[in-house]
């Protein structure tokens, strides 16, 4: 069973296999790059990546490797109700986001960012980069399959449903991490979901 992912819009109107691609590509840069000025400051995130990045600072386990295994049990919830298409790609990018996470820090070095301009552009850069995924047929998995699925079935934003989600996981890490760390971190969640909450409208798109 599948969601309203897919439209009845004309053939000629949808996204070739090329394009799909280079733009899941590009939504999975932005993703990456955004999470290298999120991690070189040591902040958090919420949905899946967040929780992964609590894990990834309490074990000292590689982020991409947790990143990917968090994400393994909502596969499951993406292929019986969001189709086969719409998970493969979702696995792809995010096992393309686990091993960019990890081969990025080696090529790119950040030598000066203040907290808050790191929050701004890891929200503005990661709340593009998931809004190109959604709008080629893709997410990060995890909360973003759960959202787009009560966003298409109840028309409630993708991104509201994505802050509160995001507002518990941060009352949780307000008991482990210091509190300027929850602050900075939660000005990063709220630009990106900002971003997604005024973007992410399907009747606006052409293409799909």
């Amino acid at each position: 069973m599948s969601t309203h992912i897919d439209t009845d819009r004309p053939d000629s109107l949808r996204h070739t296999l090329l394009e799909d691609l280079q733009g899941l590509s590009i939504g999975v840069f932005f993703c990456a790059l955004g999470l290298q000025f999120l991690t070189h400051l040591g902040f958090l995130t919420g949905q899946t990546a967040g929780l992964a990045l609590i894990v990834s600072y309490l074990t000292e386990w590689p982020f991409g490797l947790v990143f990917f295994i968090v994400n393994l049990p909502f596969y499951w919830l993406a292929w019986t109700r969001m189709g086969a298409n719409f998970t493969l790609r979702s696995l792809a990018c995010v096992t393309a986001l686990s091993v960019l996470s990890e081969w990025l820090p080696s090529h790119l070095a950040i030598e000066l960012v203040t907290p808050a301009v790191g929050m701004v552009i890891f929200g503005t850069l990661v709340g593009a980069g998931l809004l190109i995924l959604f709008r080629h047929k893709g997410s990060l998995g995890g909360l973003g399959v759960t959202a787009l699925l009560i966003q298409d079935h109840f028309g409630f934003r993708a991104g509201y449903v994505q802050l509160l989600f995001d507002a518990a996981l941060f009352a949780v890490a307000a008991f482990i991490f210091p509190p300027s760390v929850v602050l900075y971190s939660l000005l990063g969640a709220f630009v990106l979901n900002v971003v997604i909450a005024f973007n992410h409208r399907r009747d606006r798109y052409i293409a799909t």
